[in-house]
């Protein structure tokens, strides 16, 4: 960490930083251990340009979660930009290896969150970012069309623009509106993570389930569940307790793949080529 930066939080949590010391993962942002005298803290900073709005965007979706009273999140402590370089300062959470109790008991959280009372609408009132990507949380009153204007779309736009798919390999909306309408059917929306992958969450020292990173917005419950699939991670126990508080969908595989695809698209603008056939099968499957 810069000494000038070490300087500016000093100042900004009002007390001396004894001791950084740098972190290991992530892939968008350096991460580090900071302590006090009184308390350690999980600062992320990064001279991207569009590191200042990702980290407000992602303390407001921390703070977000935290409002539903149903789920663990870190404490945020400050967020903000310094000499050109962003951070956020959040609470650090001491974590262990999951076993099966623990992944139960996020299952429980999980869906908790997913049942709390929400708005009837999709999107947010804030945009947020997936991965570095920007994320458009524009509101609509019906899923689908979020879902296809708000998720597909753009990053299906954005794989064109890059030469990662062509013209010809793009569905047309029409086709991905009516399979979409048929698979989903009708959706109650809920509050999401939105990046639910087994990165993103942390199982405290004393059990309790932590999400960290967050890409909030009301939308379909399942969405979260299709992601914790996308590369494992989670628990038998994780699924079993969350579908005892709320049942699979009918045609949970196909909705899976549905919202499989949005992550994977995401994943073909941010990493290449390697995600191109897994994003085709799925195209190819539905909406051809």
């Amino acid at each position: 960490m810069l000494p000038e930066l070490k300087i500016h939080l000093e100042t900004v949590l009002g007390t001396p930083i004894l001791e950084t010391n740098a972190l290991r993962g992530g892939d968008i942002a350096d991460s580090y251990l900071i302590k006090t005298s009184s308390n350690h803290f999980f600062t992320k900073t990064s001279a991207e340009p569009w590191a200042e709005q990702l980290f407000i965007s992602e303390s407001r979706g921390l703070k977000q979660l935290e409002a539903t009273q149903t789920i663990r999140v870190p404490k945020v402590y400050a967020e903000g930009v310094f000499d050109g370089t962003g951070y956020l300062v959040l609470e650090f959470v001491e974590s262990k290896r999951p076993d099966s109790g623990d992944f139960e008991r996020l299952g429980q959280k999980l869906a908790a969150l997913h049942l709390a009372v929400q708005p009837n609408k999709f999107g947010a009132n804030f945009d947020n970012y997936i991965g570095h990507l920007p994320q458009s949380n524009a509101v609509e009153k019906n899923w689908v069309t979020f879902y296809i204007e708000h998720r597909l779309i753009p990053q299906i736009l954005l794989a064109r623009d890059k030469n990662l798919l062509s013209g010809d390999e793009i569905p047309l909306k029409e086709n991905m509106e009516e399979v979409c309408k048929v698979i989903i059917g009708e959706v109650k929306p809920s509050l999401l993570h939105g990046d639910l992958w087994g990165g993103n969450f942390l199982i405290a020292k004393d059990g309790t389930p932590v999400l960290i990173d967050p890409s909030t917005y009301m939308g379909h419950s399942e969405v979260d569940l299709a992601m914790s699939r996308l590369f494992g991670g989670f628990g038998p126990s994780f699924y079993s307790a969350y579908h005892e508080l709320i049942a699979p969908h009918p045609r949970q595989k196909e909705l899976t793949d549905i919202y499989q695809l949005y992550y994977l698209l995401v994943h073909l603008n941010l990493f290449g080529s390697s995600y191109r056939n897994s994003v085709l099968t799925i195209v190819n499957r539905y909406f051809r």
